[in-house]
């Protein structure tokens, strides 16, 4: 067991081990989403094999680096519906827009009616955007940037898992909004939920994504000043 652990495949082989079991789980309970549950058996295993974070963050980063790559791949159907896109600009702007502003200020309120501290307040503002904006933007303001990872992940995997429920029931079954409202506000666990429902719906997510990645970071501009 000692050389397994040693080995420089360790964290790689559980990894992808933990995920195939995780989809496993999700064909039996479509709420419950793979990242979540993946994530739920690494924590786990790491912890009762007493194996150090740090050391299995660096024998993963082979899959972190995969995650540039994987990034720019979803411009393959954004290029594939520029035409739809193109017609439907104003409402993505809008939508974007006003996403942006939706996610900054729900996050202020939540941590003001929590009572939490000013270091809390700074690290979850970009909690609606990817993790690599997110501690950038934190780190700018003076928050946490391990803490606006974790709001990072929370906000994508909420949105990913419960997101399409939320908006069904909520009457919305256009593919254009759904996968704008997903990219919006869960990023990338919300795109990837909104390729399972359709390419025109993961396209828009993606491009929401993006796009609110660059809205958000220029929100900030006059909040770096305010909160800084």
């Amino acid at each position: 067991m000692n050389v397994f652990l040693h080995d420089p495949l360790f964290g790689l082989a559980i990894t992808v081990g933990a995920y195939a079991v995780a989809r496993g789980i999700h064909s039996r309970l479509p709420w419950l989403h793979p990242i979540l549950s993946s994530s739920a058996i690494i924590l786990v295993l790491l912890a009762l094999l007493r194996f150090p974070i740090k050391e299995f963050q660096g024998e993963v980063e082979l899959l972190t680096a995969l995650l540039g790559p994987a990034t720019v791949a979803l411009g393959v159907p954004i290029y594939k519906h520029r035409r739809l896109i193109r017609e439907r600009l104003a409402a993505v702007l809008l939508s974007v827009l006003a996403g942006s502003v939706t996610g900054i200020v729900s996050a202020g309120l939540l941590v003001y009616a929590a009572r939490g501290s000013h270091e809390v307040l700074l690290s979850i503002l970009p909690k609606s955007v990817s993790s690599p904006i997110g501690i950038e933007i934190s780190r700018q303001l003076g928050g946490n940037p391990e803490l606006s990872v974790m709001f990072s992940v929370v906000t994508g995997v909420l949105g990913g898992v419960l997101g399409p429920a939320f908006l069904y029931k909520a009457g919305l079954r256009d593919p254009v909004s759904l996968g704008l409202a997903m990219g919006g506000a869960a990023h990338g666990f919300g795109t990837a939920r909104s390729l399972q429902e359709s390419e025109t719906a993961g396209s828009f997510s993606a491009l929401a994504m993006g796009l609110t990645g660059i809205v958000t970071s220029l929100l900030f501009v006059p909040i770096y000043f305010w909160l800084g």
